[in-house]
This record gives C-alpha cells, structure tokens and sequence, in this order.
C-alpha cells in the first residue's frame, strides 16, 4: 500500500524542467521527449508525485536519447500529492486519484500515440504508477512492462500479467518489501510464457529511481543502474 516511505523525498517540482515539451495526449497533459517519428514508444507512469518532477523528466530525456518517443502523463490533472498540505493526507488524496482512473485515463493516452504511428508501447510504473502498468499487461495494450519500488502491486495482478515484465524493487522497502518480491519471482518462474526478471537492489530504499538527491554520488548510481536494466528491457521487447 501506500505509506510514509511512498511520501518520503518528494521532488521540487518543475513545470519547465527536461529537454521536452508538454503537450495534450489522449485528453491528459504529457510531457513528450524524443522524435516523433520513432515507431517505438515508453510511457512512463509517475509516483504520487507526479510528471513534473525534473528527475523524472531527465529519465524520459535519457530513454528517448536511445531511440524511443517518451510520453510522461500527468495523471493527477494539476493534482500532485502535497505533503505539506495536512488537510489533504496520502488516504484521503488517493481517493481522488486511484490507479484505476490511472488505468482508464490510459488508453485514450495509448490511441493517441499509436495515431502517431508508434507501433510498439512498453511502459514504465514507479510506485503508485505501477498498478498501472501491470493493468495495462493483464489487458495486452503493451508490449513490455517495468515496475520500479511498485505500491499496490499484488500477487493476482502479477499472475493476471501477460507482457514481458522486470521488476526492481528495494531492499529497503516497506511497501513493496523484498519479501513479496519473492513471490512474485516465484509466480513468474512458473508461468514460463511470459519473460521476466526480478531484481532486490541492496542499500536503496523505496523511491531510489526517481526521488534521488542529484548531489549524492552512491544514490544517482544507485538510480542509473535501474534505469540502464529498465532501458535494456525495453531496448529487448519494445520493438
């Protein structure tokens, strides 16, 4: 579920960070980076935090210099979660901005960029933005999925996934703990059909691929490992 560590290192938001631009997908707001013309696309779904968190954005930046159009929705219409504003908690911000909606949300976002002639999708779910990933592979609209420190995530959803799926998860982590990983490793390991690779990295916590202080040195290697194997996967089913 969603904890304190979900709401831990929130990003200073920047609506102009990132070498992109934002533009209306699918009804949502969308910062896009990357050509237009590449047939291979890599949505990735945000925290609780939202799109507009510049680490985020530098992580679109990075996927799109390999060759994919990157597409970060802003699930939360204006709407990030606020830590600092205590009339509006984590349970009750999350009532107005459930993964479900998230889901939905989604597949206008999906005919939008296939109409740009995109013809493979993989996506990318940090946190909250997880849920909706493994969603969209139990429903087949990608191709490819990547869950990183996933919140929500269950045992059924994992068993109902039907794209190739890596999930990287945290040896610090109390809302996705390395514990239920395991699991889903083990239920992956026995549905054979559908490629996967489960990874614990040890000495991070919840939030390390995104929720990085750029100044430390140990976490943004930390977050640049992730993202190399969460690139090297959609580099191998996104195609």
């Amino acid at each position: 579920m969603s904890g304190p560590q979900c709401c831990e290192n929130p990003p200073a938001l920047n609506p102009v960070s990132g070498s992109g631009h934002v533009e209306k997908l699918g009804g949502l707001d969308a910062y896009v980076s990357g050509s237009p013309d590449s047939k291979l696309c890599v949505l990735l779904i945000s925290d609780i935090f939202g799109y507009e968190a510049p680490n985020l954005r530098a992580l679109a930046d990075k996927v799109a210099a390999s060759g994919f159009y990157v597409v970060v929705p802003d699930y939360f219409y204006g709407d990030p979660y606020n830590p600092s504003n205590q009339e509006r908690p984590i349970t009750v911000w999350i009532k107005d901005h459930g993964a479900d909606k998230g889901f939905e949300d989604t597949k206008p976002v999906l005919d939008a960029i296939k109409s740009k002639g995109i013809t493979a999708i993989g996506a990318a779910g940090m946190c909250w933005g997880a849920k909706v990933v493994v969603a969209l592979s139990k429903q087949e609209l990608i191709q490819a999925a990547v869950l990183l420190h996933p919140s929500f995530v269950t045992v059924d959803d994992i068993k109902s996934g039907k794209a190739p799926i890596a999930i990287l998860g945290a040896e610090n982590d109390n809302t996705s703990p390395p514990a239920l990983l395991k699991q889903f490793e083990e239920i992956l390991a026995s549905k054979p059909e559908v490629n996967s690779y489960v990874k614990i990295y040890p000495k991070v916590a919840h939030g390390w691929t995104v929720r990085y202080n750029t100044d430390d040195a140990e976490a943004v290697k930390a977050a640049e490992e992730a993202h190399k194997e969460m690139l090297d996967w959609f580099v191998t089913y996104v195609k």
